[in-house]
């Protein structure tokens, strides 16, 4: 197992939390790659030794969060599809700040697509083959994935008022209808 430079571990770890603070209070728009370094108390030449840039930056947090996303998924392969998306949503849940602050963003559509994309793919999952034979399958998933994302968006700004577990069994109930 290859040995990892506590220093390293320490910037790295002073960097992110510093963005995902600027993150949540300042959004992702208005942040500088300049001001987390300043607020991190490190010079710049460490950032750039870490990331391109802040979008470098934002990128290797969502893969962390698409990651531990995909964990809860292979975790929850032997539940039904109910409890595994309340776990799934619960996760977006406990991360809401981070969420929020992608979604209100005008520069964070790698977010967007990335998410899309590990929705559309657990979708995929849960359809069978030769489910609704007359449809076109991608058009099908990107329709589920959409609607699936407008529903955790729209939680996490705070635009639906109700609790987690009842939005993923009201979202199961219509994929449900939708596949069945």
């Amino acid at each position: 197992m290859e040995k990892v430079d506590r220093r390293i571990v320490k910037s790295r770890q002073a960097i992110q939390t510093t963005f995902l603070q600027m993150l949540v209070k300042e959004g992702f728009d208005e942040i500088t790659v300049r001001n987390i370094t300043e607020q991190a108390n490190l010079g710049r030449k460490t950032f750039y030794l870490h990331y391109v840039d802040k979008y470098d930056l934002l990128d290797k947090i969502v893969d962390d969060h698409i990651a531990q996303m995909r964990k809860i998924s292979d975790q929850k392969k032997d539940l039904g599809i109910l409890e595994g998306s309340i776990l799934w949503f619960s996760y977006v849940e406990q991360h809401k700040p981070f969420f929020a602050a992608l979604f209100k963003s005008k520069h964070a559509s790698a977010f967007r697509s990335k998410l899309l994309l590990f929705t559309t793919g657990e979708i995929d999952n849960k359809i069978h083959e030769g489910s609704h034979p007359l449809m076109d399958k991608t058009i099908f998933l990107k329709f589920l994935a959409t609607a699936t994302m407008g529903v955790l968006e729209a939680y996490v700004l705070q635009e639906i008022d109700s609790d987690i577990e009842d939005i993923a069994k009201q979202v199961v109930q219509l994929f449900e209808k939708l596949i069945n």
